[in-house]
């Protein structure tokens, strides 16, 4: 939030306020605390849009140019300045609204990295704000992986290759890697899951749903938190369990998410599904329609290994991040060696 935003909050302070007034000074004012407490008093450079522009942008939210709804929001494809962006709007189970300024905060902080969604701006004249991202009109992992969505229904999927799911493993641990260790504190994401990668409009994928995000305080390795009860099957049992968030919390997650571009499968119940399994036994039918397993089996069984070493019950035996990163680059570069 720049100087000509903070100026405009505060001249608004002065004034008789509308609805759309009222709600911008509120949401703008938890917003500059929320983003001066994550980016140390440094300015963030997010535009703060007028309700009139994202309607002008999605041509009054039209329905017609809806990409996607998920568990809280409705995202919709819009047209703004010459450019494709992609806005997110509250659904009719809107997300808590401290839960939409930590969104803003974190995905503001990481929006260098190149597989995080990049965050444009938001809109603080409705209740609950509106988010305007770069374009990702290309859907989520899990629709890509799933025949069928969460309520049953047949979806069109694109036969996705091993080659791309372990580029896209690879793409995105080095994400969270950048949220754990890039920052003077590290950042657990929390809702690490297929449905929490998106894709751009050239088709790369991005870490996205940063409203779960947590901060580790400084000097500690762990902090305290209600569970949130999201993402079943990809949390920790750990964390179900005592409500203590470390590192190896998203760790965990990544594990199982692991396991789902492996198998194919939904994450519920999937760690015990597998284990102890050969990889012959649970490797998706997509990636055995590709003909040439046995050349593959040998890097595939690796990823299963990484995969079942990250979803340890044993906090402490846990890679980091990290070093998972850095496991799947190894792994890659078997292959192409052979």
């Amino acid at each position: 939030m720049g100087r000509k935003e903070r100026d405009h909050l505060l001249r608004m302070a002065g004034k008789r306020k509308t609805e759309g007034e009222k709600a911008f000074l509120e949401n703008g004012s938890m917003l500059l605390e929320k983003l001066v407490a994550a980016c140390n008093g440094r300015p963030m450079p997010i535009r703060i849009f007028s309700y009139r522009e994202l309607v002008s942008a999605t041509n009054n939210f039209d329905p017609g140019l809806v990409l996607r709804v998920d568990a809280y929001y409705i995202w919709y494809k819009g047209s703004l300045e010459g450019r494709t962006i992609s806005i997110k709007k509250d659904g009719s189970n809107p997300c808590p609204i401290e839960s939409i300024f930590t969104d803003i905060a974190i995905s503001a902080k990481i929006r260098p990295h190149k597989h995080a969604v990049k965050l444009i701006g938001c809109c603080l004249e409705t209740p609950f704000p509106i988010l305007v991202y770069e374009s990702i009109t290309n859907g989520t992992l899990a629709a890509r992986i799933y025949a069928s969505d969460d309520d049953g229904v047949p979806q069109q999927r694109r036969p996705m290759a091993w080659q791309r799911r372990l580029k896209i493993a690879r793409d995105i641990s080095h994400a969270i890697s950048y949220l754990h260790t890039a920052f003077s504190r590290p950042i657990i994401h929390r809702q690490i899951s297929v449905f929490s990668i998106v894709f751009d409009q050239h088709d790369v994928p991005k870490l996205s749903n940063f409203f779960d995000c947590i901060t580790i305080p400084e000097g500690e390795t762990c902090v305290r938190v209600s569970f949130s009860g999201y993402g079943r099957g990809y949390q920790c049992p750990n964390y179900v369990q005592t409500s203590y968030v470390t590192e190896k919390t998203d760790v965990y997650s990544f594990g199982v998410l692991l396991l789902v571009l492996l198998t194919g499968r939904r994450a519920l119940h999937m760690v015990e599904s597998v284990r102890n399994r050969r990889i012959n036994e649970i490797v998706d039918a997509a990636i055995l329609a590709e003909g040439e397993v046995a050349g593959m089996e040998q890097q595939l069984q690796a990823v299963l290994q990484l995969a079942l070493v990250c979803v340890d019950l044993e906090p402490e035996m846990r890679p980091t991040m990290v070093d998972v990163a850095k496991e799947l680059r190894l792994i890659d570069r078997t292959q192409k060696c052979q």
